[in-house]
């Protein structure tokens, strides 16, 4: 089976595929600029032990990843610990989507990824909304090329920066209000972050719609948050969680 690997700056994720491209499992964990592969090992050790799976059950992996002293230590995990292949995902990657970009060497992988796996599962245009540490807009034309999109800050790291200069609003729980017209500070608080949030997704999406070839665009939530802003807008047409691991596992299958 495949490992599709998915290293943030704050969380990992991981997916286990099948020879169908089924994906059987999923897992998150903190990313820790300061992990071994011996450590990573270790984590993989538990969580296939808890769901009954062996580590023998990986054939291969593949990585998208923005902190590169993890990339090594994932690297290591794989190449002398488990003696499996590790396929680290990039703009210069078999993608079979076009990067029309300046510069596309400087993509994220886990935006090529998005786009490789929004392309495959909805079509053409298509934009991702990618809920993280950063929020990320990736954007697919109607010719089928990844165009680019946004980067603004992410949902909780505007809730961090907040509750670090007010120190009694961090219990506040993260999750979209009744109203967008908060009554007390705790809704405040959550309609300025989630609602403020989906708000920003709007405006942004309504403005790149109006780009040429993106016009009729389907709408795709994804990353860990994307759930819980997704209930405070319309705009989207799905919410697929999975999409980036997705596409890490259509890039590996390409080779």
């Amino acid at each position: 089976m495949f490992l599709a690997i998915d290293v943030g700056n704050t969380q990992t994720t991981l997916g286990l595929f099948d020879e169908k491209g089924q994906m059987l499992h999923g897992w998150r964990m903190s990313t820790n600029s300061v992990d071994t592969a011996d450590m990573l090992h270790g984590r993989l050790f538990t969580f296939f032990m808890k769901d009954g799976l062996l580590l023998d059950d990986i054939s291969a992996g593949g990585i998208a990843c923005v902190v590169p002293a993890i990339s090594r230590a994932w690297k290591r995990c794989f190449e002398v610990l488990l003696k499996r292949p590790l396929v680290a995902i990039s703009a210069s990657s078999n993608t079979g989507v076009p990067v029309h970009m300046p510069h596309p060497e400087r993509v994220g992988a886990d935006r090529i990824a998005n786009a490789v796996a929004a392309r495959d599962r909805y079509g053409s245009p298509v934009v991702v909304v990618d809920f993280g540490t950063a929020t990320n807009i990736d954007v697919v034309d109607d010719s089928g090329a990844y165009r680019g999109g946004a980067i603004s800050p992410g949902l909780m790291l505007s809730a961090n920066a907040l509750f670090e200069r007010a120190a009694k609003l961090s219990s506040i729980p993260i999750e979209a209000p009744a109203s967008a017209l908060g009554d007390d500070t705790e809704s405040a608080v959550q309609s300025g972050l989630v609602i403020g949030t989906a708000a920003q997704a709007e405006g942004l999406v309504a403005r790149i719609l109006q780009e040429p070839g993106i016009g009729g665009a389907k709408i795709i939530a994804t990353g860990g948050l994307a759930k819980t802003v997704s209930v405070a807008t319309d705009v989207f047409d799905v919410v697929d969680p999975e999409l980036t691991l997705r596409g890490i596992y259509l890039i590996w299958k390409r080779g």
